[in-house]
């Protein structure tokens, strides 16, 4: 069964041959379900849920990784982290295959509603989602991703901002660098247009999903990668230039 292989595999992480290859027929509904009962299993062992990861919304990397719609995962209390002067340290015990994406994300003070995503933001910040895959190669399908928890890691969230200016967000760039040297960079419109397109299709991607707890207040939302994802390792520091909005930039060491 899907939901106790992913309990397992989560308990002793490694490389496994991917679920839609083994448990015929595998659906993205499906692999929400199995997500489901490894999510229960958290709850269950204290994990407390403190936001949402929507993934897979940058279309300039759907035909390399054989994913073409967004998917979303939850991001939890033992998986956030909160940088202190926009440093981090960040342990990838436990993550396989782990990588770098520079992100967008909000902070809710009330519940969103489609139309009127705007009143329901606190603050934004920017964000970096570690992802991970337990399958070799990083060759997934997007069930494979919606049954393991959309590939989420851990979460860095840096300083937040008023949210006061949206039209600026398709242009926001984000720059990435591997011990200062510069590897990507990648705008806002990226992101299914914009970081606040990317949280208003989260909504209606969970009002559609039966079972799906809809985006609450006080949930932190991080909205996808501006530019590419990048292999990390423990020992390196990566860090990131935001430009556009007044957001202060992050820098990661791995252990």
């Amino acid at each position: 069964m899907l939901a106790e292989e992913l309990i397992e595999l989560h308990r002793s992480p490694r490389e496994v041959a991917p679920f839609s290859a083994r448990y015929t027929g595998l659906t993205a509904a499906a692999g929400y379900e199995a997500a489901r009962a490894l999510h229960e299993h958290r709850l269950a062992q204290g994990w407390k849920p403190a936001g949402r990861k929507i993934g897979f919304t940058n279309r300039t990397l759907w035909a390399r990784y054989g994913v073409h719609e967004p998917m979303w995962g939850t991001v939890y209390d033992r998986t956030l982290l909160m940088a202190q002067g926009e440093r981090c340290t960040v342990s990838l015990a436990g993550l396989v295959q782990p990588r770098i994406e520079p992100e967008i994300c909000f902070k809710l003070k009330s519940a969103p509603r489609p139309g009127r995503l705007l009143e329901s933001i606190e603050w934004m910040a920017h964000s970096i989602e570690i992802v991970r895959c337990h399958h070799p190669a990083w060759k997934v399908t997007i069930s494979d991703c919606t049954a393991d928890n959309g590939l989420h890691g851990r979460l860095v969230v840096g300083s937040p901002v008023p949210f006061t200016d949206p039209g600026k967000l398709p242009q926001v760039e984000a720059r990435l660098f591997h011990e200062g040297k510069l590897v990507d960079c990648g705008t806002g419109a990226n992101v299914l247009g914009s970081p606040l397109l990317s949280l208003g299709h989260l909504v209606e991607l969970l009002a559609r999903q039966p079972g799906a707890m809809p985006l609450a207040a006080g949930e932190i939302v991080t909205t996808g990668v501006l530019t590419d994802a990048h292999s990390v390792s423990p020992g390196e520091t990566w860090s990131t230039e935001i430009a556009g909005l007044p957001l202060p930039g992050l820098r990661i060491t791995f252990t």
